[in-house]
């Protein structure tokens, strides 16, 4: 029985993730938008931050929790509320973010942004003077 809900827990997560990623694609420019993009680019920009050099251990490690946040099965806001169950996700991954973007080169961590760059901008201001767009893919 645990295991049927597990299994179910587990589908309306990765539901909830793919309807997140169709939106991030889909919908028109703007504030929707934006929140639906920003929790799979931060993921993107962790993963790749990981095994970045100029990224400290401790940078490292709040990032790791941001993930681990992500992944917990308890959250403030119940997953399976369409777009509003990550909203607490997206806090705590670009809380992160800023945390991290304090304490790394700002070019590192705009080669490591998958998204647009005026959202990386406004979740961590001091990215806004590199001029470099490398970290668009």
């Amino acid at each position: 029985m645990l295991v049927h809900w597990l299994i179910i827990g587990a589908s309306v997560i990765a539901a909830s993730w793919v309807l997140m990623i169709v939106l991030a694609k889909r919908l028109p420019p703007g504030l929707a938008k934006d929140l639906a993009t920003v929790l799979p680019a931060c993921v993107t920009t962790a993963r790749r931050l990981r095994n970045d050099p100029r990224v400290p251990r401790r940078v490292k490690l709040v990032v790791a929790f941001a993930g681990l946040w992500v992944l917990s099965p308890i959250d403030l806001i119940p997953e399976f509320l369409p777009v509003i169950g990550p909203l607490d996700d997206i806090v705590v991954v670009a809380l992160a973010l800023r945390y991290a973007a304090r304490r790394i080169p700002p070019e590192a961590l705009v080669e490591a942004w998958p998204a647009e760059r005026r959202i990386l901008d406004r979740l961590a201001p001091s990215t806004a003077s590199i001029t470099s767009t490398t970290g668009a893919h």
